[in-house]
This record gives structure tokens, C-alpha cells and sequence, in this order.
């Protein structure tokens, strides 16, 4: 959730820094602004739509298989575009289908919902057959889940990608091994760690961003521990997408194709995983 306004002018500041990939969701409510931003910024000529890759996502309260389009339509009005490149499953389990997006029962415990993730898999095949979505995947997926699409019959497309929480304290060998094997990228979401927000975050987990490895490293190049962060991500084929609303680390968060690590380097900052995830999930 964020002030009104502050996600356009971020989206903005991100684009004339170079950035093109763009991270969204239903429901991080903040759609519409993204979009303007990018129409905004093509009508100065600063783009093209085809430079941008959008991502989308189809929340838990979504999966049954008929609502998966008009769930997308949706997103797409909103953002008053045409298609996404990237539409994902946010989460290999759904909630009761309904208005509420976190429904809860009378003692304040969720509702959840029997799904079947290969028939919503299918309809998230048809919106790219619609030319919806240019490319479709998942997110928060383990091997088993990617296994039981992958292994489904009659499959059409298979995952594109899945977007998982990484950096350096939760490096992800096995999936990312697993997603190399099988062309899935792996797109690493808190690549940074995350903000200590305790509703969401478990704040046990040391900061990764005062950690003394990155940060002797970062002296050495004159980077920061964040860029360290961001760069082993990015020299290991994990696409990383790092969350600002502030222009100075924005336009930092970019700066980090002008340097590249050791062998050395790259063995110590694995060396640093704890197997611990600050998004737990707990729902």
C-alpha cells in the first residue's frame, strides 16, 4: 500500500533510469498508477510499449478456471493496456472465490478453497492463446507444484518463469538447479531482504543489508551492499526486481552492470545462506 501518487512518480523515475521489467499485482492496489506511468512515458517518446515487460499476477481468490480471464481483463483495464507480458499464478493456494480478497471466517481465520492448479493452469493458457498475456508462470511454487503442471496432460505451454523470494541469506540452490534443468528463470522477489514490517516480515532474520561480507565487498568496488546483493542475483541468472520509492536508490539499484564479482566473491556471498525467508507467508 502506498500514498497516493508516489508509485507513478517511482514508475517514472525507474523508466528514465533505465529500468523495463515492472513487478505488479492486483493487489498491491496501485495498478492504475503503473500504468499511467507508462503511458505517460510514451506518449513523451521516452518508449515504446513494446520495451516495457509487465508483470501481472492472479490473486488467490481467482483460480477457478472462469474466472481466470476476467480476473486478467480486469488488471488490464486498469492498467489500460492492451496485454501483459508476464501473467502468474501468485499463489499455489486459493482463498474463497468472492469480493473479499482476504476472506476470514467469525474467529479471524482464512477461507480457503479447494483448487485445482492445472485447470487454472489451462485458463491462464487460453488468455495467452487470447493474446492476453504474452507469457505465463507462477509464483511461490516448490518443485512438486511445478512438477504436477509440468507433468500435466495435454499441456500447452509450460511456466515461463517462477518468482520466489532470494538474495543471500535464502539462495534457493535445489529450485534454482531444478528451474535451470527445465528453462524456468527464476525471478527473485526481497532480493534485498525486506523493509521490517513485523505484519508481514519475520524481523528474527538479521538485516541482510548490514551484513559484513556484502559490505567489504561493496568498499572494494565502491557499490553498496544492496548493488553486491543485486549483482550476485543477476551473475547467477536470477532475474532480480528490487522495490523503491526512493529516486536516489532506484536510479542505485540500476547501477550495478558496470562490475562483476570473483568466483571467490560469488562462493563467500553463497557461503552467507541461512535457509530463512523473511516472507513467511504465514497465511
Amino acid at each position: 500500500q502506498t500514498p497516493k501518487g508516489s508509485c507513478l512518480e517511482a514508475v517514472k523515475i525507474a523508466i528514465d533510469a533505465g529500468y523495463r521489467h515492472i513487478d505488479g499485482a492486483f493487489v498491491y492496489f496501485n495498478e492504475h498508477e503503473v500504468g499511467q506511468a507508462i503511458r505517460e512515458k510514451i506518449a513523451e517518446g521516452k518508449i515504446k510499449r513494446e520495451d516495457i515487460f509487465y508483470c501481472g499476477k492472479l490473486w488467490n481468490t481467482c483460480h477457478p478456471p472462469e474466472l481466470v480471464r476476467p480476473t486478467l481483463e480486469k488488471t488490464l483495464k486498469i492498467l489500460q493496456l492492451d496485454y501483459v507480458d508476464l501473467y502468474i499464478i501468485e499463489l499455489p493456494m486459493a482463498f474463497k472465490p468472492g469480493d473479499a480478497l482476504y476472506p476470514k471466517d467469525e474467529n479471524g481465520k482464512f477461507i480457503y478453497h479447494e483448487t485445482d492448479l492445472c485447470a487454472t493452469w489451462e485458463a491462464l493458457e487460453a488468455c495467452k492463446d487470447a493474446g492476453l498475456a504474452k507469457s505465463i508462470g507462477v509464483s511461490n511454487f516448490n518443485r512438486r507444484q511445478l512438477e504436477m503442471i509440468m507433468n500435466k496432460p495435454g499441456l500447452k505451454y509450460k511456466p515461463v518463469s517462477n518468482q520466489v523470494e532470494c538474495h543471500p541469506y535464502f539462495t534457493q540452490p535445489k529450485l534454482l538447479e531444478f528451474c535451470r534443468q527445465h528453462d524456468i528463470v527464476i525471478v527473485g522477489y526481497s532480493p534485498l531482504g525486506t523493509s521490517r514490517d513485523e505484519s508481514w516480515v519475520n524481523v528474527s532474520s538479521p538485516p541482510l543489508l548490514k551484513d559484513p561480507v556484502l559490505n567489504a565487498i561493496g568498499k572494494k568496488y565502491n557499490k553498496t551492499a544492496a548493488q553486491v546483493a543485486l549483482r550476485f542475483n543477476v551473475q547467477r541468472g536470477v532475474v532480480v526486481i528490487p522495490k523503491s520509492f526512493n529516486p536516489q536508490r532506484i536510479r542505485e539499484n540500476f547501477q550495478i552492470f558496470d562490475f562483476s564479482l570473483t568466483e571467490k566473491e560469488m562462493k563467500e556471498i553463497e557461503a552467507l545462506n541461512k535457509n530463512v525467508r523473511y516472507v513467511e507467508l504465514l497465511m
